[in-house]
């Protein structure tokens, strides 16, 4: 390996950022933090943020095309990366912020786990216990009704990944639906 290879970019880099980018940009809907009562703190968007990778990775996973599996790694790595940055920006030591990110990304994969196995039976109600669980386990209570919205907004989420050609997220371009009830509030 020479020299020059220690500095190329690894394959899908750029695309894994830009399909991480549109995640992020879905988790900013003020409907999340509004009207579902998800913690505006670190962990409540850590865990919306982690809900749009989570279906995206699993999109990407999914694929056919052997380029799919490469492609889910390089947003997996853009998200942690990106978490790596903001710790540091938010003034974690540099003693700590590996270990930081290690649990976020255990708490990161058990989650994916749930959320998966959940869409995968076509199963609302155990999504949305899955998100009650994760997403608002600081709060005292959580209103039911907002699990299942929350559960109902991914589950559209990961049907239209899922329709959208792979040339289209190779281009880094993924598209996730508002959210329902936002849309009839507008």
């Amino acid at each position: 390996m020479g020299l020059l290879a220690l500095f190329r970019r690894k394959p899908h880099e750029r695309t894994g950022f830009e399909l991480y980018g549109a995640a992020v940009a879905a988790a900013r809907d003020p409907w999340f933090f509004g009207s579902l009562g998800i913690p505006d703190t670190l962990d409540g968007r850590f865990d919306v943020v982690g809900l749009h990778v989570a279906l995206l990775i699993r999109r990407l996973r999914t694929d056919p095309d052997k380029r799919g599996a490469a492609l889910a790694q390089a947003v997996f790595d853009a998200m942690f990366a990106d978490m790596d940055i903001n710790l540091r920006e938010m003034g974690a030591g540099d003693m700590s912020i590996g270990k930081r990110v290690k649990r976020m990304w255990e708490a990161f994969h058990g989650r994916c786990l749930a959320y998966e196995a959940a869409l995968d039976a076509g199963d609302e109600a155990a999504l949305a216990a899955a998100l009650e669980r994760n997403v608002w386990r600081e709060a005292a209570e959580v209103p039911r009704e907002a699990a299942h919205s929350l559960a109902r907004h991914a589950m559209r989420g990961a049907e239209a990944l899922a329709a959208l050609p792979f040339a289209t997220l190779l281009r880094g371009e993924a598209a996730f639906p508002a959210p329902l009830e936002a849309a009839d509030a507008a």
